[in-house]
Order: structure tokens, then sequence, then C-alpha cells
């Protein structure tokens, strides 16, 4: 009887995500970092249109150039959006002068509402439906993963959660 308990105990045990084969591991961290992989790829994308929308609103010039940086900028946290929007001031600046300050301070309204709308709205929404964490946890995470470590923690929490999420769908 003593026997039949040793068994059934470590099978369980061998069912565990923990005891998975490298190859298993392997596979389902890959399949995570590709999912967010694609759901970054598709928040640069939406980003990059509102920008664009934005920025023919407005009358910016080269805003399609405006937009292709905003999108490929979008990758890193905080200060690429940050880096994205010199550009198009500068450009409002040049166009109108000092006396058009207004359309740069268009600009600067563009950004806060993009980054509100992709902060709060498009980014949790789209790591929930691809890579399948919940918008409490994508909104949640960079904030402790940034006291926890400033620089690195905003870097790595979107991957690191879609990773975890990914063995925990794997229970």
């Amino acid at each position: 009887m003593d026997e039949i308990r040793k068994i059934r105990f470590t099978a369980r045990i061998r069912q565990h995500p923990i005891w998975m084969d490298a190859g298993k591991h392997l596979r389902t961290t890959g399949s995570a970092l590709r999912n967010w992989a694609i759901a970054q790829f598709q928040d640069s994308l939406a980003v990059a249109i509102l920008w664009l929308i934005g920025l023919w609103i407005i009358g910016v010039p080269w805003a399609p150039v405006w937009a292709v940086l905003a999108a490929l900028l979008q990758v890193i946290p905080h200060l690429g959006p940050v880096l994205s929007l010199v550009g198009p001031v500068l450009a409002a600046f040049f166009r109108w002068g000092l006396s058009g300050w207004e359309h740069a301070l268009y600009v600067l309204i563009l950004y806060a509402v993009v980054v509100v709308i992709d902060g709060f709205l498009l980014q949790p929404y789209i790591m929930r439906r691809v890579a399948k964490v919940p918008m409490w946890a994508s909104i949640l995470a960079p904030i402790v993963f940034g006291i926890i470590l400033p620089f690195w923690g905003v870097l790595l929490a979107p991957p690191v959660l879609a990773v975890v999420y990914a063995y925990k769908g794997k229970r």
C-alpha cells in the first residue's frame, strides 16, 4: 500500500510544469516571447496610425515619416514615445514659426492623447488578446517592476509577464 502511494505521488510531481523537459520549456518560452513580439508590433502599428491621423489633421509636414519613426521608437518603453515627439514639434515650429506656436502645442496635446490611449487601452487590450496577459497585469507589472529595478524592471516587465502567463496557462 505504501509503495502505491509513493508511485502516485511521484506521478503527480512529474506532471507539474516544472518537470517538463528542456524542449518543452524552450517551446513554451519561445511561443510566449513570439506572442509578445507580435503584440508589440501590433501596438506599434496602432500608435503609428494614431500619429499619422493626428499629424495629418494638424497639418505637420512629413507626417508619414514621423508616424513610422513613432512606430519604431514605440519598442523602447517610456523613452521611445518621448523621442518620437521631438521631430513633429520641431517640424511644426519650422513650418509656422514662433507666430504659430499653437500648432506645436497641438502636437503636444496629440502626444498626450496617443500615450493615454496606448497605455490604458491599446497595449493592455492587445497583450490580453495576443499574449493572454490580463489587462490589470500589463498595467501594474511595469510599475511594480520599475519600483524594484528602476530601468531594467520597466524594460523587462512585458516579456517576463508574457512568459509567466504562458506557464500559468500550461497548468
